[in-house]
């Protein structure tokens, strides 16, 4: 195995303190750490030299982050591809369920599929990358529209009664808009036969590195293996693989 450098490993842990701090003194640093006095004022004392931390003016001996921490995340936000870490991760969860996993967008009222990874069982979702369909029917969609803010939802409503898929879609905005209130506090958004009477889904969001929805994720399986112990277990693994692929697009869950 490479031999991991610890002064690197130090200087990492001093800089990711910032991430929950905007400004930290040397003092924070060394209890936050639990590193000897000495060795905090070398590591301090050479990120400011690269200007990775910076004295906050009038307050000498407070640190915040500098630019080129800037520059660096610009630059990794500007090469993440959606397209390419979901495929990783739903390749994943679907190897992991042996269930049909799909990635999707919203695009007004409606959700199309950017990526999707099938299942081996002979019975199985029928679906294409690419296929749009009315979000409100699906789990990907309401996790979607749960997302958006009052104006925007409003837009989407506008038109007053929805088209359904089948006899449980649903059609009245009304409706629709205190189920998106559950979704909302459950953060996950189930289709029970709304767009297929023969197919359930579980969904959860995707977050980019703002904290924004940028997508949603969702485990598609048969009415015939959808049992309610399934349910359980798949909600919680939709719920981990949108984390993954959050944390690929930068996301950084708020601690608690």
């Amino acid at each position: 195995m490479p031999r991991v450098v610890p002064a690197v490993n130090r200087a990492l842990d001093v800089l990711e303190l910032f991430l929950d701090h905007p400004q930290l003194s040397a003092r924070q640093v060394m209890e936050r750490l639990d590193l000897p006095r000495t060795t905090v004022h070398e590591l301090l004392v050479t990120l400011e030299a690269r200007s990775y931390l910076i004295s906050v003016p009038g307050q000498p001996v407070q640190y915040r982050l500098g630019m080129p921490l800037f520059q660096l995340g610009a630059a990794f936000a500007g090469r993440l591809d959606l397209v390419r870490e979901a495929q990783c991760v739903a390749r994943e969860m679907a190897a992991a369920c042996n269930e049909a996993v799909h990635v999707a967008v919203l695009d007004g009222a409606d959700v199309i599929y950017l990526v999707k990874f099938d299942s081996t069982h002979p019975v199985r979702m029928v679906s294409a990358v690419g296929r749009r369909l009315p979000a409100h029917c699906t789990a990907v969609g309401k996790i979607l529209l749960s997302s958006l803010d009052p104006p925007s939802l409003d837009a989407v409503l506008a038109n007053g009664a929805l088209p359904g898929m089948t006899p449980d879609s649903i059609t009245d905005p009304a409706r629709l808009r205190a189920h998106l209130e559950r979704v909302r506090a459950e953060r996950v958004a189930v289709d029970i036969g709304e767009s297929d009477s023969a197919m359930r889904c579980v969904a959860a969001a995707i977050r980019d590195h703002s904290g924004a929805t940028i997508a949603a994720m969702s485990l598609s399986a048969p009415i015939i293996r959808w049992t309610p112990q399934a349910h359980v277990e798949w909600a919680e693994l939709v719920r981990e693989g949108a984390a993954a692929l959050s944390a690929r697009m930068g996301y950084r869950a708020q601690s608690r």
